[in-house]
């Protein structure tokens, strides 16, 4: 469900001022190996290995139960793991909990508010256990929801419930900060406003490891993208990285009536192109894309008695990237 209509103005956010000073600066944000993580007879997380580096934003990316969420909250110190090594700003999470809590901010999926508290007063208690927060009012101007600061988080909008969430997760200054699906829910407004706190937070050496099913948010936020599945993780890199292609490689997508023969159409194109019914009439076409394909490609649909539609090109996205690893079919 989207958020409420309300408008709230994107300030200029800038730097935030945390100046991250760390004890111990040269250890990575997280370092996971081998991880494993078991529920009865399925494994969640098997096998992982995971490094994301100090000051950037890792995209931890996944089909539903790949296995995302548990990883985060293995990091976080909720869970144990059966086997492997999780250390967080240099620390074990489980073992040395008291000395990591302080230096990290988590907003877990679900809000993690209490129900019947007011937003000011939730943000003002998280507020009232970190050294040195940021200033609680300043947070809620910030992120739309002074407005709201007197409502109970259950009266809240979903989206108002994500901003108090990040809130939360701010307020205290960490060095690291777990996101799971940070923009869950947001309008448009909140969702960019959610992105220039990220990249505010990066500019301030603020280590980000976030979950999403946005792929554009994945390639406008993250340093570095790790895609899971099955517990395991199945390609790693920058966006640029993972979209790379052949240098000149390019998709043509076209809408024409569904389930048409494309013999003719591979026939028709230069040896290597790729082409398929992607989506219920939906066509692409992968190689380099230049007038004479576009043009066989139009020449094809005119021998079939039908209009190419919505005919555009593009680069390989990272959503292309993502479907061909873990694969196109709905997960429960």
């Amino acid at each position: 469900m989207g958020e409420d209509a309300t408008t709230h103005a994107a300030p200029e956010i800038g730097q935030l001022g945390f100046a991250v000073v760390s004890p111990n600066p040269h250890s990575p944000a997280v370092e996971v190996s081998g991880l494993v993580k078991r529920y009865g007879p399925t494994v969640a997380v098997n096998g992982l290995e995971l490094l994301h580096e100090r000051g950037t934003v890792l995209a931890l990316l996944g089909p539903n139960g790949a296995g995302k969420t548990t990883t985060v909250e293995l990091c976080e110190g909720f869970l144990r793991p059966d086997d492997g090594t999780v250390r967080v700003l240099g620390l074990d999470p489980i073992a040395q909990s008291e000395q990591l809590r302080p230096r990290i901010g988590v907003m877990p999926q679900g809000g993690g508010a209490y129900p019947g508290v007011r937003a000011d007063e939730m943000l003002r208690l998280v507020a009232a256990c970190a050294a040195n927060p940021l200033d609680p009012a300043w947070l809620l101007d910030t992120l739309g929801l002074t407005s709201a600061s007197r409502t109970s988080y259950k009266r809240l909008s979903g989206g108002q419930q994500q901003r108090l969430s990040l809130a939360c997760a701010l307020v205290g200054r960490p060095e690291l900060v777990f996101l799971d699906e940070p923009t869950a829910g947001m309008d448009p407004q909140a969702r960019r406003l959610v992105w220039e706190l990220i990249g505010a937070l990066r500019a301030d050496g603020v280590s980000v490891l976030l979950t999403t099913h946005l792929m554009d948010e994945a390639e406008e936020l993250a340093d570095h993208v790790v895609i899971v599945d099955q517990g395991r993780v199945v390609a790693q890199g920058s966006p640029r990285e993972l979209t790379a292609n052949q240098a000149d490689e390019q998709h043509l997508r076209f809408r024409a009536k569904a389930g048409m023969d494309l013999r003719l159409l591979r026939e028709a194109l230069p040896e290597g192109y790729r082409v398929r019914e992607a989506t219920h009439g939906g066509y692409l076409v992968e190689g380099h894309i230049d007038p004479q394909v576009v043009s066989a490609v139009t020449s094809w649909c005119a021998q079939q008695g039908v209009l190419a539609e919505e005919l555009s090109v593009s680069r390989r996205s990272l959503e292309d990237v993502f479907l061909e690893l873990t694969g196109r079919e709905l997960r429960a």
